[in-house]
Formats: structure tokens, C-alpha cells, sequence
């Protein structure tokens, strides 16, 4: 866990901390929802848009916007390690996945099936369903283990066959918080189909642990920057040499390889080199390295120790407070062991509604989240009979003394109910 000092450093760099500009001091466990803002965000977005001047102009506003998205773009490619391929601001990160799903799905050869799984959100599912039906192939989808709330190779491996085209993989779930070992499931799909387009699903995984697109045999990557401590507006994508061949929309005479429509904000692409600095910022305490990617390796791999050590005083408790795996009649989906879990616990409570949770820990300052069985979550709840949970999601800036004060409001509720 983070030391004092440095957790002290880490939260004087976001906005509303540890208070709502409407609601007053709060606990803020709704990560999952959208991660807190960094300031310097704040200022670059603010800066940026008050200047009147358009890319592509000879005059030296112009060409600090170029240097600004030139700046982002190697930025985004450190932060995905990605050398090869093209980086891209679109709409959204959902925008960003049905873009490059459907580019997949009209650049593949023809027939064969696409294929997708039950853990993923309806981003992916609704734009492999759609595709699917347009280019008239089925759409298979694998079930995921309600026992761990994720789903693997192994699970995979039963319907890859050589007719895969386009496979989907979400690295992590928004629901269950479990994380997908997607080198693995990627090597499975290549080896039975070489030729298959891979997408996948980084948004909840993004702030949670490092992305090494190099070490994944994959086409495309979709992250959306509100859940990197950036801010709305707009979604980050990745795609392969190969998959940026596909015909695809673009403007008549541009450049074959761009995948951006129109003029985008410059903020967008200045903002995330905001995170990518504050992540590089972070590393640099735990490496002595000069190497930039170097330390945002090391900074992912502190953001994951913290937040497992959060996940754990949650889960067995703290001092004299029980954790939620000894509250009766309360269930942990995916488990209370589970090795998986990046920044979530969902959580139901026998003959209680979730919302009734919700609002009590509201009342007492603790922001978590209401997730129903509908077109976002039934997917992972209906399996399991539940017609809501608790959503817990926690982020490196979150503290031990955020976690008591959880702790006794959930018992307080559950010792009164």
C-alpha cells in the first residue's frame, strides 16, 4: 500500500478528492462510474478551449495545437506500447469499439462466425450482434463462470474453430471486476485462426493495470479517458496495421490510415498526455529509471498493489470492523478470494435491496452504485438470480481511512437490518 506521504502526494493532484461540489464531503467507491478528474486535466481542458485558431494553419496557434496532438499521440502509444499501428481519439470509447468492430466485420473474409462472450458489456456484444446480422453470420457468444465472475481460455477454446472472423475480449469486467488474461484467449483464437480480427474491451481495465498491446497478438483496443482520470467527451483507440488496411470510413482523398472524422478537439488529445505525465510522475517513485514506459509499468504495478490491499481490508475487514466476507447473508460476486479482481466488489444482501444499501451509505458520505439486472448488468446478474448489487469500485487515490469509514457504515446497516 501506498505510504502516507505518497497517497497525501497522489490525492493533491485530483479534483474533489474527497468532496462532491453538491453534496459536500463524500467517499468516492463509484470508480467504475467514472474516475476522479486530475487538476492538471481541469486546466488543459480549459486552456484549450478557449482557442479560436484550427489545426492544419500556418500560424503558430496552429502549429501549438499540432505539437499538442503529436505530443498526445506518442503518448498513447507509450501508454498502450504499442510501436505499430494507428492511435485515434474518437466520440467514446463504446463509439471507438462498434468502429472498430464494424470495420472488422466488413474487412474480414466472407462467412464464418463472430464471437464474443456473456462477461462483456453491451459495447462490444451490441456491436458484434449488430455486424454479425448485417454481414449474416451467427454471433456465438461464451459463457463466463459465475463461480469467478470471469471467463478464459479454456472456456474459449470450446468454440474457436477456424471459422472465427472477428472475436471480442473484454479485459476487464465492469460488473464482477474480474480481469481476463487476454494474451492467452488471443493465442487460442490465432492458432486455430490466424486471419481473425481481435478487438478488445480496455475501458474498465485501463486505470487498474498496464496495457502491452506489443505482447498481445490482438487488432484493436478501445479505452475511454473519463475512466483514466481524465475527463468526457471522447474515447482512445488502438488498431493494427492490419485492421487499418480494412476499407473504412473516411473522407474522400485523405490519408488511407487515419480512422479520426473530422476536426477533433485538441483538448481530448492534450488531456490524456496529462495522464499519461501524472502516471509517468508515479512510476518515478518506485524506479529509478529515466525510461518513461518503464515507469508507467511501475506505476501500474503499485496502482494494482494498492488497490489489492484496499480490496482486501474491504473484504476481511480492518482493526476491529468486520470485512463484507463475514456480514451474514451477504454474497461477494466472483467470490472473496479471487486474484482477478481490479478496483470492484459487487455484492448483494439476502432480502435487502440494493438500493436501500445504496442510499444508506449515501446518507453517510460513501458514493457507491445501484448496477440491475438490465441491458448493462443483466448479463452477470440474471445468471445469478439477483435482481441488483452493490457496486464497491475503488481506485489508487482511495485511502485505508476511506475504507474504516465504509466499513462502519456497512455494518452499522447490516447490524440494523
Amino acid at each position: 500500500m501506498f505510504s502516507s506521504a505518497l497517497l497525501d502526494a497522489v490525492r493533491a493532484r485530483f479534483a474533489h478528492v474527497d468532496a462532491c461540489p453538491f453534496s459536500g464531503p463524500r467517499v468516492f467507491f463509484e470508480n467504475a462510474g467514472g474516475a476522479l478528474t486530475l487538476k492538471s486535466v481541469v486546466e488543459t481542458s480549459g486552456l484549450y478551449a478557449a482557442i479560436p485558431d484550427n489545426q492544419g494553419r500556418d500560424n503558430p496557434a496552429s502549429k501549438a495545437l499540432m505539437a499538442a496532438i503529436d505530443k498526445a499521440k506518442a503518448d498513447m502509444r507509450l501508454f498502450f506500447n504499442a510501436p505499430d499501428g494507428q492511435v485515434f481519439v474518437g466520440e467514446s470509447g463504446t463509439e471507438v469499439l462498434f468502429r472498430l468492430i464494424r470495420t472488422a466485420a466488413l474487412g474480414a473474409a466472407p462467412g464464418g462466425i463472430m464471437l464474443s462472450t456473456t462477461l462483456e458489456h453491451p459495447a462490444s456484444r451490441s456491436a458484434m450482434a449488430r455486424w454479425a446480422g448485417v454481414t449474416g453470420r451467427a454471433h456465438i457468444l461464451v459463457p463466463h463462470d459465475d463461480a469467478t465472475g470471469c471467463v478464459d481460455a479454456a472456456a474459449y477454446a470450446r468454440f474457436i474453430t477456424p471459422e472465427v472472423r472477428v472475436a471480442t475480449i473484454v479485459h476487464t469486467s465492469p460488473v464482477t471486476g474480474m480481469a481476463v488474461d487476454v494474451g492467452a484467449i488471443a493465442a487460442a483464437i490465432r492458432k486455430a485462426s490466424p486471419d481473425c480480427f481481435i478487438i478488445v474491451d480496455g475501458i474498465q481495465h485501463a486505470s487498474h493495470g498496464a496495457v502491452d498491446i506489443s505482447a498481445l497478438a490482438i487488432d484493436g483496443y478501445a479505452i475511454s479517458p473519463y475512466k483514466v482520470f481524465a475527463r468526457h467527451g471522447y474515447g482512445v483507440g488502438w488498431a493494427s496495421d492490419r485492421l487499418t488496411a480494412c476499407t473504412k470510413e473516411t473522407v474522400i482523398g485523405g490519408p488511407a490510415t487515419s480512422w479520426e472524422m473530422g476536426t477533433r478537439d485538441t483538448g481530448s488529445y492534450a488531456t490524456f498526455s496529462d495522464v499519461v505525465d501524472y502516471l509517468v510522475w508515479l512510476g518515478s517513485t518506485f524506479t529509478q529509471s529515466e525510461d518513461r514506459r518503464t515507469r508507467l509499468e511501475a506505476a501500474a504495478t503499485a496502482i494494482h498493489d494498492h488497490e489489492t490491499a484496499l480490496a482486501d481490508a474491504i473484504v476481511n475487514g480492518m482493526g476491529n470492523m468486520r470485512g463484507l466476507k463475514d456480514i451474514p447473508g451477504l454474497h461477494i460476486i466472483g467470490g472473496a478470494d479471487n486474484a482477478r479482481r481490479e478496483g470492484v466488489i459487487s455484492v448483494w444482501l439476502e432480502g435487502t435491496p440494493s438500493e436501500d444499501i445504496v442510499s444508506f451509505l449515501n446518507a453517510r458520505g460513501i458514493r457507491t452504485h445501484t448496477r440491475k439486472a438490465d441491458h448493462y448488468s443483466g448479463n452477470v446478474l440474471a445468471p445469478l438470480g439477483r435482481p441488483d448489487c452493490v457496486r464497491i469500485s475503488f481506485s489508487h487515490y482511495n485511502s485505508p481511512a476511506e475504507v474504516a469509514q465504509f466499513l462502519t457504515a456497512i455494518n452499522e446497516f447490516t447490524s440494523a437490518a
